[in-house]
């Protein structure tokens, strides 16, 4: 759970330490020991390990070094694709890593999985990237300003109960007309602050939707509140409560916002061009959805390790080379030890055999 990655490993040697604690039991050890031996074992393994070092990463910011690093990880769950999918999983972690002092959170590269073309046709997005259509006509803005609401986006109910006594049509038609103008005034409100794209938690009414255009704003509906906070974390914006117009403070701010369409879905991207977007999405192409979910997970691996690196750049040999160094060592140790733990220390060696 702390690293992301690595159950096989996990799995593989917790079965062979059990396999092998159940031979002690046999020969007549009382778990007690064994465990005891066990973890002598293990203090002599984290002992040796700095000592297999065999290179460090010392900039994370540097996409070469990451790529190399990776690579492993991505080939452990899609070989044959990983000079394809490394580049793209490096370039989308460091992109939002905007310096050294900022923690990496794994949550921040999104992954898009959509259907249809090859994996090659995958690509990384600084921003957002949600699979919707827009609300209204417009359908495309620019270095626009944008403001967050998590209610519906309709004219809104009084609070008490009332009856209205209507006399005459023109009574009826004035009291309607009123609602239209007190809904006009606030979308036009919230045009004069610069809005050109209005992002909505639940629905959009469809008078609303005629003021929308009328005013050139763009309406984009998310069903997911943890997509809503998560876009505004990537344009800077805070969620209001009610239809207010928004402070500057409160707008967030997109380089680009279009739909596009990647074979049949229809997508909506917020796109940040400069350094400063805090999120990344992956949009990954493929035939099947087991073959994206796949996909995902080796990503999901690559994110982590990325992470893991970020807080400690030190890497060992693969391939089974480190686990078959610590058992030859932790052998050696074994036979130094007096006690009766020195059985279960040695199977503990025989257990990294295993890989």
């Amino acid at each position: 759970q702390e690293v992301g990655d690595g159950t096989n490993f996990v799995i593989i040697l917790a079965g062979a330490l059990l396999e092998q604690a159940e031979a002690l039991i046999r020969m007549g050890l009382t778990p007690n020991e064994i465990a005891e031996g066990y973890e002598k074992a293990l203090e002599k393994a984290l002992e040796i390990l700095p000592n297999l070092v065999c290179q460090t990463v010392v900039d994370v910011q540097d996409s070469d070094v990451i790529t190399k690093a990776i690579k492993a990880a991505i080939m452990s769950k899609q070989y044959g694709n990983e000079s394809f999918l490394t580049p793209l999983i490096t370039e989308a972690c460091v992109a939002i890593l905007p310096d050294k002092k900022t923690t990496f959170n794994v949550d921040n590269v999104r992954v898009s999985k959509i259907l249809g073309g090859s994996l090659y046709q995958s690509q990384v997005v600084q921003g957002m990237v949600f699979k919707r259509q827009v609300e209204g006509d417009i359908t495309r803005a620019e270095k626009a300003k944008i403001a967050v609401y998590t209610c519906p986006i309709d004219s809104v109910q009084t609070e008490t109960k009332g009856t209205v006594l209507i006399q005459s049509s023109k009574e009826l038609i004035d009291f309607s007309r009123g609602e239209e103008n007190m809904l006009e005034k606030e979308i036009a409100a919230i045009a004069a602050t610069g809005v050109k794209v209005i992002v909505s938690g639940g629905k959009i009414g469809d008078l609303c939707l005629h003021y929308l255009n009328k005013y050139g704003i763009m309406g984009v509906r998310l069903q997911s509140k943890f997509d809503l906070r998560r876009l505004c974390k990537s344009i800077n914006a805070t969620a209001l409560p009610r239809l207010t117009p928004p402070s500057p403070e409160e707008m967030g701010y997109a380089d680009n916002i279009y739909t596009d369409e990647f074979g049949d879905t229809a997508v909506v991207i917020f796109r940040q061009d400069e350094k400063e977007s805090r999120i990344a999405t992956i949009i990954v192409r493929g035939a099947t959805d087991n073959f994206l979910d796949d996909i995902e997970r080796a990503i999901d691996d690559g994110i982590n390790n990325f992470k893991v690196l970020s807080r400690d750049g030190r890497l060992v040999p693969g391939a089974g080379a480190t686990e078959v160094e610590l058992a030859r060592q932790i052998n050696q140790f074994a036979d130094k030890c007096p006690g009766l733990d020195q059985y279960a220390i040695q199977k503990f060696a025989q257990a990294l055999e295993t890989f």
